[in-house]
């Protein structure tokens, strides 16, 4: 919580003393409250608490939203705060004790495949589903926002595709050539059922991110192939 509400509070600071003119920054999905219904667009923001289990950090980010609206408000200072969904792509973090589902996935495929591995284990029912967004759709659509969008409000940007974990699971499976069998530990606990961001708002601002996940989970693998043999990733 202190670290981030630090980092933001003192950048965007800085930003407005120095005479930056425009200003972007980002939060995350997890800011949304807990009890946000899917597909959960922009309007549910401040109906209710994050939940638990990342609130320090997603309370902090959240008060981006008002550092802007403040600033705008008292110095006409403009800036913006964008809502990426699920993000995954190059460059991601693979560290097995700090990465995300995908490109932790992609990690576990890779190195059972390579060991020779007959199963690898999945944990919970596969049926929980998510919102995935390639990073390059992310980063693609960020230049539009410098040239033409000037509100403290914050928009989505994801893809608002529904993907299953098993579907994730088996599309990683396939773009990663292991031919083993995906084992599910239903002991373990899917987590929230149903997560999709909105993306209405986005869309109508002529703004899609389009990139189908299969696509994505290949560019991502080949890089992570790439850079672990060149030795410039995060293990």
């Amino acid at each position: 919580f202190y670290d981030n509400l630090a980092m933001n509070l003192h950048t965007f600071d800085a930003a407005f003393r120095q005479g930056v003119k425009k200003f972007i920054t980002f939060m995350g999905g997890c800011s949304y409250p807990a009890s946000s219904q899917s597909p959960i667009d922009e309007s549910q923001m401040w109906n209710g608490f994050p939940q638990i289990e990342s609130a320090g950090y997603a309370v902090a980010k959240k008060m981006l939203i008002v550092q802007s609206w403040a600033y705008r408000v008292q110095h006409g200072f403009n800036s913006i705060v964008l809502v990426p969904g699920n993000v995954y792509g190059e460059w991601d973090n693979f560290n097995l004790q700090q990465s995300h589902v995908i490109p932790a996935l992609i990690r576990k495929y890779l190195e059972a495949r390579e060991r020779g591995d007959s199963a690898i284990q999945a944990y919970g029912s596969g049926n929980p589903t998510r919102d995935f967004v390639y990073a390059g759709d992310v980063a693609a659509a960020i230049p539009w926002f410098m040239a033409h969008y000037d509100s403290s409000e914050p928009v989505n940007i994801s893809a608002g595709r529904r993907i299953t974990i098993r579907e994730l699971a088996e599309t990683v499976k396939k773009v990663t050539g292991f031919e083993g069998d995906i084992v599910w530990d239903t002991t373990k606990p899917d987590g929230q059922m149903d997560k999709i961001f909105g993306v209405e708002k986005l869309n109508s601002l002529g703004l899609f991110c389009s990139t189908p996940l299969e696509e994505g989970l290949r560019k991502t693998t080949q890089w992570f192939m790439n850079a672990r043999q060149e030795g410039t990733v995060r293990l």
